[in-house]
This record gives C-alpha cells, structure tokens and sequence, in this order.
C-alpha cells in the first residue's frame, strides 16, 4: 500500500485545522459556523489517514506485540476522536450561537460513559499510540533517532496553547516527510513486481 498520500496529507490537515481553529476564534468565540465545521471536518479526514499510517508504523516496527497493541490502542483513540469531533459539528448545527452549545455539551457529556470514553481517555489513546509506535520504529532504525523528538514536540505543544496546533503539525510534517519519502520507492517497486 503507498502511504505516502496519508504521511504527508494527515499533518497538512491538521494544519489546516489548526489555522482555521484561530481564524473561528478571531471574534472571540468558536462556532457554531462555517469554520468550526470545516475546521472539523478537516481534523476527521486527518484521524481517518492515521488507520493505515499507524498499522503501517506496526509494520515498520516488526509486528511486535507491543507495536501491534500500540497500532490497536491507537485505532481505539481514532474512534474516539472521531466521535468527539462528529459531536462537535453536530452540536454546531443544533445550536443558534455560542452560547447555546454550552448547554447541548453538557447533555452529552452526561450520557454514562462519554465523558470518559469519547472525552477524558479514549482520545489520549490516540496521542500516546503516536509516540509509542514511532519510538518503536526509532529503536529498530526504521526512523531517525530526532523523529520521536519532533513528533513529542507536535503532541505537546498544544497543551501548552492550543493556539500552537499549526506549529505542531509542521513538526510533524517534517517528522514523517522522510516516510513518506520512503513509501514512495516502495510503492514503484510494488507496481514493477506486480
């Protein structure tokens, strides 16, 4: 499978969304709109390309079981993030203004299990997946031994600010351009050899 698409348009959406995320705020509150939504949906199309990004990390890091817990673990933190996301665009069709989705979080986030599951761990899944499985893959050579840095570096920054997503994302763009470089070869000689 040539990967190379998802490493290098994952990070650009979440770019992307992070542009858009300070753009919304500009008038002092976020959504509902045009730009929560789009910047929404921007971010889920990023989630969706690390399914195949982080089975390929599994891969890259030997089909281990502690990367093959960290691929799964991941997807779970995918699934998550998605659903909070989803919630998110919805929210932002139901309500007339700022002010109004407020109260619309709380009844979801008051259905048994959400808060936990779609907003307090199940998205750090996601985070710690990351990390996991690109240490993995620093370990076995497989990525330089600054990857891991520059992908911390992505996953800290915006809980310093969230203003700091857009910086994030560059780091890991740059982090995973040498993978995506990498798939390309091995898509041609797939194609070659098929």
């Amino acid at each position: 499978m040539n990967l190379r698409f998802p490493f290098i348009a994952a990070p650009l959406l979440v770019l992307a969304y992070g542009v858009i995320r300070i753009l919304d705020g500009l008038d002092g509150s976020r959504g509902p709109g045009i730009a929560w939504t789009t910047g929404h949906l921007a971010f889920i199309a990023a989630l969706v390309l690390f399914v195949p990004i982080f089975w390929r990390l599994r891969h890259m890091a030997g089909r281990t079981p502690p990367a093959t817990v960290s691929a799964a673990a991941g997807t779970v933190g995918i699934a998550a993030l998605v659903t909070q996301f989803a919630i998110d665009i919805v929210i932002g069709f139901m309500a007339a203004d700022h002010d109004a989705m407020g109260p619309l979080f709380d009844q979801v986030q008051a259905v048994p299990g959400v808060q936990l599951a779609v907003y307090d761990a199940g998205p750090y899944l996601f985070y710690v997946a990351q990390l996991a499985l690109i240490v993995h893959c620093a370990l076995r050579k497989e990525v330089k031994a600054w990857t891991p840095v520059l992908v911390l570096v992505d996953l800290m920054l915006p809980m310093i600010d969230k203003d700091l997503i857009p910086v994030g994302a560059i780091f890991l763009l740059v982090s995973f351009w040498p993978l995506a470089r990498r798939e390309a070869p091995a898509a041609r000689h797939a194609l070659v050899h098929a």
